[in-house]
């Protein structure tokens, strides 16, 4: 009985060899060498079929290779042999062994249990009738069916040289298909990779399972420094190899690595040696990469094909992944001072809320004080280098421990724990110069600083809070500092709420105008009214001028607010004068920030045209306040307006401290005296001195002057004895209605004010 495996060099048979070389005079001669062999599985109870089968085919080579037999005496043996033998190219299977059908059992066992599809299975039988043949090839999955006594060595070399190449194809199939879906796989797993470094490092992972082999190599980048020749930088390495990551591949003293990158990059396709791959991956904006593994065998033909395809894909794969790491980059850090920005540092701070160490973190908004001015004088670039330079003080100085940030041109952000980040330590950065480009830049900062165990919300809310505290630091004095607390968050929270309120409220007609006439002294009739702006919420309240107007300025929607006043009041002025009151004055306030808007001219004498009101008729009411803030700039601007016809008066007078030399070069027409010192004329000490003081100031530059918040007839006679020619106030008359002033002045007016 010959051994269950029979090696090439047991079966060989000079006469039997003789013969079948006459029968195929060309095919090769037999070496075992090194070589890979097809193994064959004979099944048999019948020794002598053994060693005919082994005779007839043992010393010839079939595609290309010789053959390995593993021999069986029974079914039963054979299940056991199947269990550890691998790779068994061919099974020539005897029908009746044990029992008449134990062979076509053995063949479900094959397949259905072993789940071995790839094996080709030739039945033998020297008693056909026992299986016929047509319900055998139908009902098995068998690859050929022939009686012992056919099978001559023509036909037996025949039959197994094409099973043999059925087996060839379908394994090359097969390893495709699995190679394809292990490139799948591989990309969906790479593609789950965060970073490029974690993404290059899969690829050499995968590389290796492509294969087989434990990966030992590198992935490479080539870039090109100051536009100077390329470098190849290490992104990833495994295995012996793994020294070399994050490094420049010039470390490398193995010069075989360095040529074969070379080679690869300069052919731009993989390059495949006895001993080591090179793959090359083509990216984008002159950023190819290469790989180099060593490997312990040539890669095979299929090998390269799936290598090619893998390629392909990761070539893809990096670009994106690159861009997706330079597109977070962008997103997320400060490209000047490679520290996190804004949303990076609202990420940190909600972790850092959410963590044990927030009761002693302090949050610290750093802004450099005058640095424009320092940017305009010396340049951009030595701009930027300070701003480095502070970034890297702040950094290397603060403890590693201290988060740092830039989230605005010149304001930088610090967080850690509060023995760290405090008013001291940071401040005393500033005391030292800092040297950029040969100079030495002396800088100093304002801080605004938020306790998180004090705050309540998330880690945008603390910021907020700081750029509060900050703007309350730069309002009282800079180089300070200045922590926030829960009182300023609530006001200016309200004011925020305010802001929404009224916007909501201007869309939807809560505010309106209402109009207080003002009345000749001596006659008491009245000669003109101020247009007031008022604002009800639909639960009834009023909300009071000087709380919302400050907001509207803050909001900017005073523009568009002071734009609807004026051109309500116009045509107001408009409707009286077609009712008869063709000498009545409508007086408008103009705001500061209404007032210095660029296109306020332009909106002022839309205003008149589309309206028809006409200018002599309208007074525009800025503040004392107004009047002496950039008078230079101011004197122009009412200038333009006086040359539209527009008269000019100024409001609360007396409460600011005016240079009369500007006052008389602003061009204005009137002179209002202001509530508090017509309520001192009987309520104070001091009596009527001040609205006397400006009464005269008045009547010296010839202006007009009328007194506001008269509420008795003392503080009226008084007024009048001074010399105060119009007033206004309750004692006349309260701000009404448009509807309420016609009937007003049609009826009540006509007998004059008691």
């Amino acid at each position: 009985m010959p051994p269950p495996v029979t090696h090439l060099e047991q079966s060989k048979d000079d006469q039997d060899d003789l013969v079948f070389l006459d029968e195929h005079p060309g095919a090769p001669a037999a070496s075992t060498g090194a070589r890979s062999v097809w193994r064959v599985m004979i099944i048999d109870d019948d020794e002598d079929v053994h060693s005919t089968t082994t005779f007839a085919l043992g010393n010839l080579d079939m595609q290309h290779r010789p053959l390995e037999f593993v021999h069986a005496y029974s079914a039963s043996q054979a299940r056991e042999l199947l269990k550890h033998e691998q790779e068994i190219a061919v099974i020539l299977l005897d029908v009746v062994m044990e029992q008449d059908d134990a062979g076509l059992h053995l063949v479900r066992h094959i397949r259905e249990t072993l789940q071995l599809h790839d094996v080709r299975i030739i039945l033998r039988t020297g008693q056909p009738g026992y299986a016929p043949e047509i319900d055998a090839i139908r009902d098995f999955d068998i690859n050929d069916y022939k009686t012992k006594s056919e099978l001559t060595r023509i036909k037996l070399f025949t039959t197994v040289t094409a099973a043999i190449r059925s087996y060839e194809q379908i394994r090359k199939i097969n390893q495709s298909r699995r190679g394809l879906n292990q490139i799948v796989t591989a990309s969906t797993e790479l593609m789950s990779l965060h970073g490029v470094k974690n993404f290059a490092a899969g690829v050499l992972a995968q590389i290796g399972d492509l294969l087989g082999i434990e990966p030992h190599g590198v992935l490479c980048v080539q870039e090109f420094p100051d536009g100077g020749c390329h470098e190849l930088v290490v992104m990833a390495s495994a295995g012996t190899f793994r020294h070399l990551n994050n490094v420049a591949l010039t470390v490398c003293q193995d010069q075989r690595i360095h040529e074969a990158l070379d080679m690869a990059l300069t052919q731009r396709r993989n390059l495949y040696g006895p001993d080591y791959i090179t793959l090359y991956f083509a990216g984008k904006a002159s950023r190819d990469f290469v790989a180099f593994l060593e490997v312990k065998r040539a890669p095979s033909d299929i090998d390269e094909r799936l290598l090619e395809v893998f390629c392909s894909n990761v070539a893809v794969g990096l670009d994106n992944v690159e861009l997706v790491s330079h597109l977070h980059t962008a997103a997320f850090y400060d490209q000047l001072c490679k520290l996190p920005n804004r949303t990076r540092l609202v990420e940190i701070l909600d972790a850092a809320m959410a963590g044990p160490a927030r009761e002693e973190a302090t949050l610290s908004l750093v802004d450099l004080d005058h640095f424009a001015e320092t940017n305009d004088a010396l340049g951009h670039q030595f701009g930027d280098m300070l701003l480095i330079g502070v970034a890297n003080r702040l950094q290397t100085e603060l403890g590693e421990h201290v988060t740092v940030a830039r989230i605005g041109g010149d304001i930088f952000c610090v967080l850690g724990d509060s023995t760290q980040v405090n008013p001291g330590n940071i401040l005393a950065l500033f005391q030292r110069p800092y040297s950029i480009d040969g100079q030495d830049v002396q800088l100093s900062a304002t801080l605004g600083l938020v306790r998180l165990g004090e705050h309540e919300g998330s880690g945008a809310d603390a910021l907020k809070d700081a750029d509060i505290a900050l703007k309350r630091a730069k309002s009282q004095q800079r180089a300070g500092h200045f922590y926030f607390s829960r009182s300023m968050g609530v006001e200016i929270r309200e004011r925020v709420r305010m802001m929404h309120a009224l916007r909501t409220g201007f869309g939807q007609n809560q505010l309106f105008v209402v109009y207080q006439p003002q009345i000749d002294l001596v006659t008491r009739r009245p000669v003109g009214a101020e247009a007031l702006l008022r604002w009800q919420t639909p639960d009834g309240k009023f909300i009071s001028p000087d709380r919302f107007i400050p907001i509207a300025e803050y909001s900017g929607l005073i523009i568009d607010l002071g734009e609807w006043v004026m051109r309500t009041a116009c045509r107001e002025l408009v409707d009286l004068r077609k009712a008869g009151h063709h000498d009545f004055m409508m007086s408008i306030n103009v705001s500061q920030v209404q007032f210095r808007h660029p296109h306020f001219l332009d909106m002022l004498k839309r205003a008149l045209e589309d309206t028809g009101a006409p200018p002599q008729n309208i007074e525009l009411e800025i503040t004392e306040s107004m009047a002496m803030e950039e008078p230079d700039l101011l004197i122009k601007m009412l200038a333009q307006i006086k040359q539209t016809g527009v008269s000019i008066a100024i409001d609360d007078f007396g409460t600011g401290f005016s240079s009369l030399s500007y006052l008389q070069r602003l061009q204005v027409d009137r002179l209002k005296i202001d509530r508090a010192f017509v309520t001192e004329i009987t309520g104070s000490a001091r009596g009527s001195s001040i609205a006397e003081m400006v009464i005269q100031l008045g009547r010296n530059l010839g202006l007009a002057v009328i007194a506001e918040g008269v509420e008795d007839e003392r503080q009226a006679q008084i007024l009048q004895a001074l010399g105060c020619p119009l007033a206004q106030g309750f004692l006349f008359a309260r701000p009404m209605n448009a509807s309420a002033l016609s009937n007003w002045l049609s009826n009540d007016a006509l007998e004059g004010v008691a």
